[in-house]
């Protein structure tokens, strides 16, 4: 395929920036897991003393489990062949190990490939593995850098004052290293939650009760048998299920992207807002051009592409979520189709990812404007003057000083002059008369 002709971008104009994530969600990684869980089901039911099929020694399940340990794209293309004949994708895999047994001279085994199972006892445990893995390997790594690399920022930055906004207006001064820490504890707790998610799976057959495998084998524990194969897959058991496991687990993992990608958007819009403001300057890429017609422009594209994909990760997530654990009765096929485009949702989300993280190593605070807003806005000690002045219960207080600040041009004299008139003790006055913004701090750079 010819990135330009792609359809979706994720595999057009970002596939170089999303292919690690292809062995895990494209069609052919779906095929070769189906491959996986049916050799380990032939090879499990073959260990079980109680059904009489021939133990399959090691040599020839070594040979069976190549078929998706060293996955070959042929065997995919085989089956869509099959299954353009069939019109059902999980059979065509169950057919595609019958020709493989034929050539290895065990077709007298192909009865036992598929045995009792239905499509989604397969389907829901390849599902789990392919996010499980996803998730594990190429997810969270980046999710780690976004982390490691903020909290490396949080430290640099930790003693450079700077002026608050609240409702877009002045507020008390904090450092720029608290407010990236801020990020840094909100983002540590949702991956924690995302590195602990369990990711569940059945094996119960077509309604989830194990109707035919108790009238085949009725002296099997099949219950015991399930739980024993499903945690072999390394993947948590779940008991209670339909015809389809219930999809709940894959919800919570696509919610706890939904926060991490939303504390992630909210962050991509500060540092805009911190770059318009000329608390960070970018460093210009050679060459790189920020506009077809102003030369000047250095834009914060790297925060805004971030921003874009997150909006489009988290709506895919979210129907997800709301849509997956929603089933008729005891199964319809409406999850299908939307469940082929999880990979897509993960997709969008690391592009995000790599976005911020493209953008972080581009920005260099801007020192010199942080302490110029500080000095214009020697009101913002308002806060601190009347709270001392409520210590020692100087009456009105507060609307003292809102008759001095509020909506006017405050400097240092006018306000230690202030500080000057007021009878409160000697002490007290003389730590507000020492105080600037860039002094009133409070905690920021331990915290």
């Amino acid at each position: 395929m010819d990135a330009l002709t792609a359809l979706s971008p994720l595999d057009g104009r970002y596939r170089p920036k999303t292919q690690d994530l292809r062995p895990h969600f494209s069609e052919a990684a779906l095929i070769r897991r189906r491959v996986e869980v049916e050799v380990e089901w032939l090879i499990a039911l073959s260990q079980e003393p109680q059904i009489p099929l021939p133990a399959l020694d090691s040599a020839l399940a070594d040979k069976l489990r190549r078929l998706y340990r060293d996955w070959d794209l042929s065997l995919a293309s085989r089956v869509k062949a099959i299954e353009a004949t069939t019109n059902h994708d999980v059979k065509a895999v169950e057919y595609l190990l019958g020709e493989e047994l034929e050539k290895l001279g065990q077709g007298s085994l192909k009865p036992w490939v598929h045995f009792a199972c239905t499509s989604e006892d397969i389907n829901n445990l390849c599902h789990g593995l392919m996010m499980r893995d996803a998730v594990q390997q190429c997810l969270v790594p980046v999710m780690q850098d976004l982390l490691t690399k903020l909290e490396a920022l949080a430290q640099t930055h930790r003693a450079a004052a700077m002026m608050s906004r609240t409702h877009g207006q002045p507020a008390s001064p904090t450092t720029m290293g608290k407010e990236l820490q801020n990020v840094a504890e909100r983002f540590k707790r949702q991956l924690a939650q995302v590195r602990a998610q369990q990711y569940l799976g059945k094996i119960n057959g077509a309604v989830g009760n194990f109707n035919a495998h108790v009238v085949a084998f009725p002296e099997v524990d099949w219950k015991a048998f399930a739980r024993r194969f499903v945690e072999s897959l390394g993947l948590t058991y779940n008991p209670h299920s339909t015809q389809i496991e219930p999809h709940d687990a894959m919800a919570e993992c696509f919610h706890g992207f939904c926060r991490f990608n939303q504390i992630l958007l909210d962050f991509n819009r500060d540092l805009w807002g911190y770059i318009s403001n000329d608390y960070f300057t970018q460093i210009p890429v050679a060459g790189e051009v920020g506009s077809s017609t102003m030369p000047h422009k250095v834009n914060p594209i790297d925060f805004e592409n971030s921003e874009g994909n997150l909006g489009l990760a988290n709506a895919l997530f979210e129907h997800l979520a709301g849509k997956l654990p929603v089933s008729r009765w005891q199964r319809d096929l409406t999850d299908s189709t939307v469940i082929r485009n999880m990979g897509v949702a993960f997709g969008y989300s690391l592009l995000a990812y790599q976005s911020t993280l493209k953008g972080l190593g581009k920005l260099k605070l801007n020192e010199a404007k942080l302490k110029a807003d500080l000095d214009a806005n020697w009101a913002l000690l308002g806060e601190a003057l009347q709270t001392v002045m409520r210590k020692h219960q100087v009456p009105g207080a507060y609307e003292k000083l809102k008759e001095l600040t509020r909506g006017k041009a405050i400097d240092a004299a006018s306000l230690q002059a202030f500080v000057q008139g007021l009878e409160i003790p000697q002490a007290d006055k003389d730590r507000l008369m020492a105080l600037s913004p860039a002094s009133y701090l409070g905690y920021a750079q331990d915290l």
